[in-house]
């Protein structure tokens, strides 16, 4: 092979013949074969000793005269087999390249000698082999538990509490930016609007048997006028605070503070409120206006003109948000909650209680099965186990809403303004 053929190939330059051809400690003659036999190569490899101190050096090319990258060097101490001789042609491409320019240094049949005498040697299986087969054993078994932690991920997700104002954020009437703020205002305040739940004792002319036919009696005015659903829970929440707070009211003036709280609740709710006049004929004329004014004077100023406190109708609204409600949800929820309202034994449970009890009660109602979301639990407060024993009453008044003689809030329920919404089967199962 001519001195240009060596240095097309980048073996031996022009250094290493004024170096005087020195290698090893070896003196290489500068003329003849000046490379080595893949044969000696391969035995340095198996059985030459670790020199951790020493580094392989390539020579400059002569086109270029740059150093080439350095190649790791083989583990000398580990025997070659054929699967790692290819695996290294594959993983070192420079290597392969320069093997496959030189074909003729060494013949197939040497070749496959060497390495079957390799072969054929008693030794271990290569440490290297088992740490990669250990390493993707490792490898594998963590993918599995990613998979399992991106299902779990998932479920999550899906499980998440959901943004139920960012459809309303172009909305300047939705009040996105402080609806947080004024419902925990709400919650942190409905105590005040509670009153005990045995006030009647206190009462010595009346009892809950007739609050519950004044306000089954107001449903039905309330509807008579169509007034806003505000107006009702406003007017039952003053009369319970009124009559909380007045212990001596007779009989024959309870009927009385019930249409005197509803002109109040107009007058604060309402933008056209009924005259006076109106409230006397629906009373059968039983008060004259005088007495209706001195009523409203005497509520005012007992309940200190405090009309602004939290109803379960707005945590209603809220909270049938959070359960993405459609209309015939809507419509059952109200149903219930206005059966409620009736119930003196319900004032044991705050406005937010049963307002989200009186939605979880009508979802299971409608689905058949008991449902919750996280959104709902999030928004409202209560989880499903808080509502259970408040929603399991509800059924109750559900199963006898059509029964007995207060059957103000069945009848507005069944006409097709409202769904027929009383005509839905209760939810039997809750209580179960």
């Amino acid at each position: 092979m001519g001195g240009s053929d060596e240095n097309r190939h980048g073996v031996i330059g022009p250094m290493n013949r004024q170096q005087g051809g020195l290698r090893g400690g070896k003196v290489i003659p500068t003329n003849g074969q000046t490379r080595r036999a893949l044969s000696n190569i391969n035995k340095n490899i198996i059985g030459a000793p670790v020199y951790p101190c020493a580094v392989n050096k390539r020579p400059f090319t002569e086109n270029n005269g740059i150093c080439n990258k350095k190649i790791p060097p083989l583990p000398v101490h580990r025997p070659v087999t054929r699967k790692f001789a290819a695996q290294l042609a594959e993983n070192n491409p420079q290597i392969h390249k320069e093997e496959t320019k030189k074909p003729n240094l060494i013949s197939n049949e040497a070749l496959d000698r060497i390495i079957t005498d390799v072969e054929e040697g008693d030794f271990n299986e290569p440490m290297f082999v088992q740490h990669t087969e250990a390493m993707l054993e490792e490898i594998d078994r963590m993918e599995g538990i990613e998979m399992e932690e991106s299902n779990d991920i998932d479920v999550e997700v899906e499980e998440s509490v959901m943004d139920i104002d960012s459809c309303d954020k172009n909305n300047p009437l939705a009040v996105v930016e402080y609806i947080d703020d004024i419902y925990c205002f709400y919650k942190k305040n409905e105590c005040r609007s509670c009153v005990p739940p045995n006030y009647m004792e206190n009462q010595q002319d009346i009892n809950e048997r007739m609050r519950g036919i004044l306000i089954d009696w107001l449903i039905e005015v309330h509807y008579k006028f169509e007034l806003m659903e505000e107006t009702l829970y406003l007017t039952i929440n003053l009369i319970d605070r009124f009559l909380a707070a007045h212990h001596h009211i007779a009989r024959k003036k309870l009927q009385l503070v019930g249409v005197t709280a509803m002109l109040l609740a107009c007058k604060y709710e309402e933008v056209s409120v009924p005259v006076v006049d109106d409230l006397i004929l629906i009373s059968d004329k039983a008060y004259t206006r005088t007495e209706i004014l001195d009523m409203e004077k005497l509520m005012a100023n007992t309940l200190q003109f405090n009309f602004c406190l939290p109803t379960p109708y707005v945590f209603m609204k809220r909270f049938l948000k959070a359960a993405q409600s459609d209309k015939k949800l809507e419509l059952l929820s109200f149903f219930i909650i206005e059966l409620c309202l009736v119930e003196y034994e319900m004032l044991q449970y705050t406005p937010s209680q049963l307002a989200a009890s009186a939605i979880y009660t009508a979802q299971s109602t409608l689905k058949g099965f008991e449902d919750w979301s996280k959104t709902s639990e999030f928004h409202s407060g209560y989880t499903e186990e808080t509502l259970l024993e408040c929603s399991r009453k509800m059924v109750g008044l559900h199963h006898k809403a059509g029964i007995g003689k207060l059957t103000g809030v069945h009848r507005k329920y069944n006409t097709s303004k409202f769904g027929y919404a009383a005509r839905i089967e209760p939810a039997g199962f809750l209580l179960l």
